[in-house]
């Protein structure tokens, strides 16, 4: 499949950062959506990026497979600053793209690319983050998100009240996960598809 969707302005991931603080100065986040608890996620994801970009470190199954791609890669994912799932993902994939030359990372605003999104859903809906994965020629190479599978299935399972989990504790408890795997999940995730 092609990509032929008009963009309406694209961040790297430096860049981003510089926005999610320039409008949390400012008492606000992205989007058309400037409730207070958006603005409260995005200072609270603000503390998680910072973390991330800390501490989260590229295992070597993944940096080797870094290693043998060919070929340009043209990362475009959909984010947004107030999404928990997004502050958890984005500096992981921000440093995947560092650690390769034929990786290049372009953040875009789900509700500025709505375009994209609808092309892009999950089960139906505007799930973020998404990234699509296109070759030198603009074809999809693949797509993922908006988390890894074992994520996904946590929010399965407070969804459809297993074991008495509802989604009022599903916040809780996905953060308390992503915690615990220090990214390990969506590096398997990524060895795995970088193989393809």
């Amino acid at each position: 499949m092609k990509f032929e969707h008009e963009i309406s302005e694209s961040y790297s991931y430096d860049a981003y950062i510089a926005l999610i603080d320039r409008l949390l100065a400012e008492n606000k986040t992205t989007g058309s959506n400037q409730s207070e608890s958006l603005v409260a996620y995005t200072q609270l994801n603000r503390q998680r990026i910072k973390r991330l970009d800390k501490k989260a470190e590229l295992s070597p199954e993944l940096t080797q497979r870094l290693s043998e791609l060919d070929g340009k890669q043209r990362w475009i994912v959909l984010t947004e600053a107030w999404c928990g799932d997004a502050a958890q993902i984005v500096p992981l994939l921000a440093k995947i793209a560092d650690a390769s030359e034929h990786i290049d990372l372009e953040l875009i605003l789900r509700d500025d690319n709505l375009n994209v999104m609808d092309a892009f859903l999950t089960n139906g809906g505007r799930s973020i983050p998404k990234l699509i994965a296109l070759d030198e020629e603009d074809n999809v190479l693949f797509s993922w998100g908006p988390r890894p599978n074992e994520a996904q299935q946590i929010l399965h399972d407070h969804k459809n009240n297993v074991d008495g989990k509802t989604m009022q504790d599903f916040p809780q408890n996905l953060h308390g996960w992503y915690a615990k795997d220090k990214t390990k999940s969506i590096q398997k995730e990524f060895v795995e598809m970088l193989r393809l």
